[in-house]
């Protein structure tokens, strides 16, 4: 009779995220991420108006604040996952005068459709392109950008370490990796303040909105149930990087990541 197979060691990575959920399912249950991108399909055309309501329109701030990161040099080539209606691209085209080409790519076809439509309304087409990409499976060549992004998407993805070797595997050296992600703040008064908003007014509203109850019940549990601060540092050294530090803004509401390639 044959032995049992020996069980596949899990990675470091894939530890610190089960450990963490553990911890948070007491308090919130975490919702599958498989095929989200078709829950996007849904509110794609309520997406960018609730951003703006739900935000108060300081995640424009945010982006800004991630351009302000890429790497310093001439002739940019940047890559944005889950790129949704392409407001990162446009931002950086925007804000980063050394940037040469921008490409989005998200699974949500019908964000893309938006992000298509925007792009064009700027006049921003020789800049930017959109296509369909999976995270997970970056259709691409390795060491092909100067940086990858991925805002408010990562949390998303079924396996977060994959989605980081890939972004590792297409940077060049010295190239970087931003990730802009919801995080939870430290002190306690705000912390509390944050989560009943994030728990009961976030989601009333939203689902009012798009008529999506669903997609904002979401929201709140992968935020909650996500890792942040050195704990994604730690995915991030994990997957190869280095130089990882976590950048918290408005207090901690959001997060961002910032890692390198090393030279060889």
């Amino acid at each position: 009779m044959k032995a049992n197979p020996k069980p596949e060691r899990q990675s470091l990575g894939d530890n610190l995220i089960l450990a963490h959920n553990r911890h948070m399912q007491k308090q919130t249950q975490e919702p599958p991420r498989q095929d989200v991108w078709q829950m996007f399909d849904r509110i794609a055309w309520r997406y960018d108006f609730l951003n703006r309501v739900l935000s108060m329109g300081i995640d424009r701030g945010w982006r800004e604040h991630m351009a302000n990161l890429l790497p310093l040099r001439a002739h940019l080539n940047v890559l944005d996952l889950a790129t949704g209606t392409a407001d990162v691209p446009l931002t950086f085209a925007h804000s980063n005068a050394d940037i040469e080409n921008i490409t989005g790519m998200d699974l949500s076809e019908k964000m893309l459709e938006i992000g298509r439509e925007k792009i064009k309304a700027q006049k921003l087409t020789h800049k930017i392109q959109l296509k369909t990409g999976d995270a997970m499976a970056i259709p691409v060549e390795d060491g092909l950008y100067d940086a990858v992004t991925i805002s408010f998407g990562i949390r998303n993805v079924p396996n977060v370490s994959t989605t980081l070797k890939e972004m590792h595997r297409v940077l060049n050296p010295g190239g970087h990796a931003l990730v802009l992600e919801f995080s939870t703040p430290e002190i306690p008064v705000f912390k509390q303040g944050y989560l009943f908003y994030l728990r009961h007014v976030l989601p009333q509203i939203g689902a009012a909105l798009s008529g999506d109850s669903y997609a904002y019940r979401y929201l709140n549990q992968t935020i909650e149930t996500f890792p942040y601060g050195q704990d994604f540092c730690d995915l991030m050294i994990e997957a190869g990087f280095t130089q990882a530090q976590a950048i918290p803004l408005t207090g901690g509401i959001a997060t961002i990541y910032l890692g390198v390639k090393p030279h060889p």
